[in-house]
């Protein structure tokens, strides 16, 4: 059974019993833009064949290295089916 929540704020999130979902990979928050800004993040993400929220991360992390701010990269999720336990088919 499947139980879906809705706030005003969000999208559905959706709780499966007996299963705890994990940790979001990416911290999701709200970012209020000029429209001429993100046009223009926009126009670069395509140009770099990214997401606009992909270029923003991008061009995030460059401002922060000519900081001279060290950020990590974090271990990316593993993508695909799970390998199979020992004994299962």
């Amino acid at each position: 059974m499947v139980n879906v929540t809705r706030s005003l704020w969000s999208t559905p999130v959706r709780f499966t019993e007996n299963v705890m979902m994990s940790k979001p990979t990416k911290k999701a928050f709200p970012l209020r833009l000029d429209p001429a800004l993100y046009a223009a993040i926009e126009r670069v993400a395509a140009a770099d064949f990214r997401s606009a929220n992909a270029q923003v991360e991008v061009l995030l992390r460059e401002a922060l290295a000519k900081r001279g701010v060290k950020v990590g990269i974090s271990e990316t999720p593993k993508r695909g089916r799970p390998p199979a336990k020992q004994g299962e088919k």
